[in-house]
């Protein structure tokens, strides 16, 4: 396989599953007992915390280990939701935000919350002007994304986040696309709040955190969750010992990565494709392509061919549709909608995302698989 949708999820790498490998069925201790294994696995779980926690600039005791980004983004909306109604009842997120956001906000608003959802440029950056006429002494949260997990656009997360403080609200960043792939200062962003996903960046599924600045201590809201008090209360339950020592060694390994050439061989594979793809088909479009994105990852569509259809028939080449939790729905993405995209055109785009893995060998050979299978679906339709 030619793997190019590492927006959706990434393989775990080695070093990882090395790591995560005795976790399983040698010190499979419970990191909350109080005997030997129980006190090794906890001193495995902190290094892991340290780990998440170094790549983020963040605290330790900031990092409260979740199930995932979704999960993380739905806990601080549940918390918002259970809490004491004040004046502030403004939740304020951006039009193209992944659904884990979009839903839980969803949710406040059928509870009377008021629910903006910023507007967004054709090129699908949120727009900061906007938010200047919506962020005001009724907001309570701002909540957007770091990075857009379909067109790869970076977001104005650090203004958004001086915004919001400048009017007492807090801000949250959705930043699961981009911890591991682009330097993320939680300090530097001055985010409250930031929701991560392992298997994003060469982790396990199944683990994430969720980023509380001061710990879990400061929460502000109510704690959604009941049960034996793990991970300050916040999300009680048996911690995941293999997948937090994976997350922890995925940091590592992401800390590492930005210390090579790595992140710049990526910037220039995707260059290199770019310019194969436009001269190959000459009425391919590119989304996005003039503002600062993820490296290696672009929206594109090839004129008048379903993206369904193309990736059907890509056999070894794996891309992405858009989001990868959409319950397989074919449906319109709400992201190429929120930019204004023609709707043939949103029908025939497709996500490219590539890897660490990623190599020119592999751009060569996708090259000739999407030539011959957009002639076979031209034969067809024909």
């Amino acid at each position: 396989m030619i793997y190019w949708d590492h927006n959706s999820t990434t393989p775990c790498a080695p070093e990882v599953v090395e790591a995560m490998q005795c976790y399983w069925n040698e010190e499979y201790g419970n990191p909350s007992s109080s005997h030997i294994m129980g006190r090794r696995a906890a001193v495995a779980v902190k290094k892991a915390r340290e780990q998440v926690a170094g790549l983020a600039n963040a605290l330790s005791s900031e990092i409260v280990f979740t199930s995932g980004a979704t999960e993380s983004n739905n806990l601080l909306f549940l918390g918002i939701l259970l809490s004491p109604r004040t004046e502030r009842n403004r939740i304020v997120i951006s039009a193209i935000e992944h659904k884990s956001v979009l839903e839980p906000a969803r949710l406040l608003e059928e509870h009377g919350f008021e629910v903006v959802k910023l507007p967004v440029s054709p090129t699908g950056v949120t727009d900061f002007e906007a938010a200047k006429d919506w962020v005001t002494n009724k907001t309570l949260l701002v909540s957007v994304q770091a990075a857009n997990n379909e067109l790869g656009t970076l977001q104005p997360v650090a203004e958004l986040a001086e915004l919001a403080h400048e009017n007492g609200a807090y801000f949250h960043t959705d930043a699961a696309q981009v911890l591991g792939k682009v330097p993320f200062d939680v300090q530097s962003v001055n985010c409250d709040f930031a929701s991560f996903s392992a298997h994003k960046m060469y982790g396990p599924k199944g683990i994430g955190a969720l980023f509380v600045r001061g710990g879990a201590r400061r929460w502000p809201w109510a704690r959604p969750f009941r049960g034996g008090g793990q991970e300050g209360d916040l999300r009680p339950g048996t911690s995941n010992v293999p997948a937090i020592v994976g997350f922890g060694e995925a940091c590592s390994l992401g800390q590492k990565y930005f210390q090579t050439d790595q992140p710049a061989r990526i910037v220039e594979l995707e260059k290199e494709l770019l310019t194969r793809i436009t001269a190959t088909f000459p009425k391919s479009v590119v989304h996005s392509l003039d503002v600062p994105r993820l490296p290696g990852v672009f929206s594109m569509a090839f004129s008048n061919i379903p993206s369904d259809l193309l990736i059907d028939n890509l056999q070894i080449l794996a891309v992405g549709r858009g989001s990868a939790c959409s319950n397989m729905a074919l449906t319109t993405s709400h992201v190429l909608e929120r930019i204004g995209l023609d709707a043939d055109i949103a029908k025939s785009t497709l996500r490219i995302s590539l890897g660490r893995g990623s190599s020119r060998k592999d751009i060569i050979s996708a090259i000739d698989l999407f030539d011959e299978a957009i002639k076979l679906i031209m034969e067809v339709m024909a």
